[in-house]
């Protein structure tokens, strides 16, 4: 069964009587349970979520007649995708029941209003676009190659040069020129820094709507297991032997405070010892691979023969590793899944200081074909003491935001720079000010990524009136509800020690 499937299968039991006539993958990823059964027809522009009262529905534009947004904003929201015509809209509104009325403008760049999204006395709700192709483009970060989005990184052959020529560089060079490039990239408007909420807001959005189609509150699992409520997750890119040979000062910071991390090692460009790698382990710790040469050019050849994949994929299984993150997080939506891992943290949610700007907006794991995508969701180190020379506080401003959003915090710090100027002692501060927080889960990231998959190979199903997880992650998991704004029904009761949590 392959994993999309898995996420697709119903447990046994009833789904609480939600139909859609198209799946919609924001549910199934949150794991609310309905029935898809799409009718003869199916040709249909529009899908359809509803409940017992099928005037009382959910309903997007799945076509590519009308426009193609680019960046066009529905409040916070950000839309990269097809929207519906205005007459396609109307025809729906005059085919259902209900007085329908327009509800929220979408506007594009210029401020001028394009579409709009539309509501019913009922609680219906006609979106004019796709919420899971909005989501794709901006996960895979497509936008950046759709008309409307102007990123400022570095092309390929731009960093590629960039690496050929930086050993020649003295340090103090270096640093000048990434902070010159930083004042143009600062500049960028999209992805929002230091948070960019389109995902996020966008799936809250369905989730309350279907609520409201439903008429009664709809469960989902929560992101996280046994009831903690947001993550904090601790990486390090070891990228030259300086930064090996600084490992255990980290560490220890790090084990002083109660954590543990996950060190990502570059095989061909420093030696790595077995004992090293075995030494981390027993001390609880992860090893990642971070490519193999660590000069831009581990991806070049990811789809041939002769490229680095294999060599990668042999240190891995000698090292024991299930994860990878590219040098210079350089990534390729296509490319990531063939790479051979259990899980990626190559991209970051937001960033627009790194040779390859841009972040697929999402502060939380998802899946890239079969692999498991874990973001980059705080600054780097390096970026935040040496390039816009800044202090902790930018972390910890990031972090209680996440907290809040039920997001995961998930850090990179390079060994390499951490030994001056106090570097330390904030790293110290930063994990100090959450290690005693009940509700935080400090995960290794293969952690993560394997919660993840049993999450997402578990269901709900209404069995003698609670709501009850079949699968994997049944016993760890936490039934959230969002709840609807139109209602004339009780709620579902939920099973005993389960959250009511509002919408991720």
């Amino acid at each position: 069964m392959s994993l999309v499937e898995a996420h697709r299968r119903p447990a046994e039991g009833s789904t609480g009587g939600l139909f859609a006539t198209r799946r919609l993958a924001v549910l199934d990823e949150l794991r609310v349970p309905y029935d898809c059964d799409p009718p003869d027809g199916t040709g249909s522009d529009w899908g359809s979520l509803s409940g017992a009262d099928p005037g009382r529905a959910l309903r997007w534009f799945t076509g590519e007649a009308g426009e193609f947004a680019t960046g066009w904003s529905l409040g916070s929201i950000r839309i990269w995708g097809h929207v519906a015509s205005d007459a396609g809209v109307a025809a729906l509104t005059n085919s259902n029941s209900g007085e329908w009325v327009r509800e929220a403008p979408i506007l594009d760049c210029a401020g001028a209003v394009r579409a709009w999204t539309w509501r019913a006395s009922n609680g219906g709700t006609i979106l004019p676009f796709d919420p899971d192709e909005a989501i794709a483009n901006l996960r895979s970060e497509r936008y950046l190659r759709l008309n409307g989005s102007q990123p400022r990184s570095l092309t390929a052959g731009q960093r590629r040069a960039y690496y050929a020529i930086r050993p020649m560089l003295p340090r103090g060079v270096q640093i000048s020129l990434r902070r010159a490039f930083s004042r143009i990239q600062a500049r960028t408007a999209f992805p929002r820094w230091p948070v960019e909420p389109s995902v996020h807001d966008l799936v809250d959005l369905v989730l309350q709507r279907a609520a409201d189609a439903a008429g009664q509150s709809v469960p989902y699992i929560a992101p996280w297991p046994h009831g903690r409520s947001w993550a904090l997750v601790l990486t390090h890119d070891v990228e030259t032997s300086h930064g090996r040979d600084a490992i255990e000062r980290v560490r220890a910071v790090e084990e002083a405070a109660g954590y543990r991390s996950a060190w990502n090692l570059v095989p061909e460009r420093y030696p790595v010892p077995d004992d090293l790698v075995e030494h981390l382990k027993a001390a609880g710790c992860e090893v990642g691979v971070h490519g193999l040469r660590h000069d831009g050019r581990d991806l070049e050849r990811w789809d041939t023969p002769d490229g680095r994949v294999r060599e990668m994929q042999r240190w891995a299984r000698r090292w024991g590793a299930v994860g990878f993150r590219s040098p210079a997080t350089h990534r390729i939506w296509e490319a990531m899944p063939k790479l051979g891992f259990a899980y990626d943290s190559s991209y970051p949610d937001a960033d627009p200081y790194e040779p390859m700007a841009g972040g697929c907006c999402s502060w939380l794991p998802f899946f890239n074909e079969d692999m498991v995508e874990l973001p980059i969701t705080l600054i780097q180190d390096h970026t935040l003491f040496v390039i816009l020379r800044r202090d902790e506080s930018l972390w910890r401003e990031k972090v209680g935001y996440l907290r809040a959003r039920g997001g995961m915090a998930l850090a990179i710090v390079h060994p390499d720079y951490m030994l001056e100027d106090g570097r330390l002692d904030a790293y110290g501060r930063l994990l100090n000010a959450f290690h005693d927080d009940p509700s935080a889960w400090t995960p290794l990231p293969c952690e993560v990524a394997d919660w993840w998959r049993r999450r997402a190979a578990t269901s709900l199903a209404l069995i003698d009136g609670r709501w009850q997880a079949s699968g994997p992650a049944a016993r760890e998991i936490e039934i959230s509800a969002a709840r609807p704004a139109f209602t004339d029904r009780v709620a579902t009761p939920m099973a005993e020690g389960t959250g009511s949590a509002a919408c991720v």
